[in-house]
């Protein structure tokens, strides 16, 4: 019976390894997937809405905007208040920023796109039009 022992002992450690290195090979796939799914946010096969800044976005938005005061029309006029011009309102929010860019703010954009100049340059890249591209940057800022 004693002579058992180590025989059993081996069997039982040669079967575990067995074992784990099974559930280790088998869990590589587990692994992979933790974070995945339809609800992770990295994943790039997930279809997309329209291009910011293109017109089917910005019918996007304009519906959504609508759709917003429209409901506040309708909250307003339950509680026994005038009902809002949703055409006006939408058009006052929707209506692009005044055009009035602070002087020193361009300056220091004018600093930055000179600096980023600077960086294309030295990596052999073409530089950008500066005013232009102050000009895109301070738009797409929305000053």
């Amino acid at each position: 019976m004693e002579a058992a022992f180590p025989i059993v002992l081996i069997v039982v450690c040669v079967v575990a390894l067995v074992v784990a290195f099974a559930s280790f090979v088998g869990a590589g796939k587990i692994y992979e997937g933790i974070g995945r799914g339809a609800f992770a946010l990295d994943e790039p096969e997930r279809t997309k809405g329209p291009e910011p800044g293109s017109s089917a976005a910005r019918a996007e938005a304009d519906a959504e905007i609508r759709q917003m005061l429209e409901a506040k029309s309708a909250r307003r006029e339950a509680r026994g208040e005038a009902p809002l011009d949703v055409d006006a309102e939408l058009a006052a929010l929707t209506a692009p920023a005044p055009a009035s860019t602070d002087d020193a703010l361009r300056e220091e954009v004018r600093q930055l796109v000179v600096a980023r100049n600077e960086r294309r340059v030295a990596r052999g890249q073409a530089p950008l039009e500066v005013e232009a591209e102050v000009d895109r940057q301070l738009r797409d800022l929305g000053a």
